[in-house]
């Protein structure tokens, strides 16, 4: 049974067989499903997480929905973003 919370089942599904966590897999699957993030399916181009500033970093684990944000040091947020 499908889970109304998630955004975009298939992709969910496909990560999940992938071996990604419940929650990295909902994050990822919502992101791709909304037209204001365009998250990419692979990696990137931009700079890896510790070229980041903090406030980058907060930015972004606001952007996905990280809980307890507020309270992380940079190296905290830096695991949150990558699950």
């Amino acid at each position: 049974m499908p889970n109304p919370s998630i955004k975009d089942e298939d992709t969910y599904q496909e990560l999940r067989d992938q071996g990604y966590s419940k929650e990295k897999s909902a994050r990822i699957a919502n992101a791709q499903a909304n037209d204001k993030q365009k998250p990419s399916k692979k990696g990137g181009k931009n700079p890896p997480y510790e070229d980041w500033t903090k406030d980058e970093l907060y930015d972004k684990a606001q952007e996905i929905g990280v809980e307890g944000r507020s309270d992380m040091t940079k190296d905290e947020l830096i695991k949150a973003l990558r699950g």
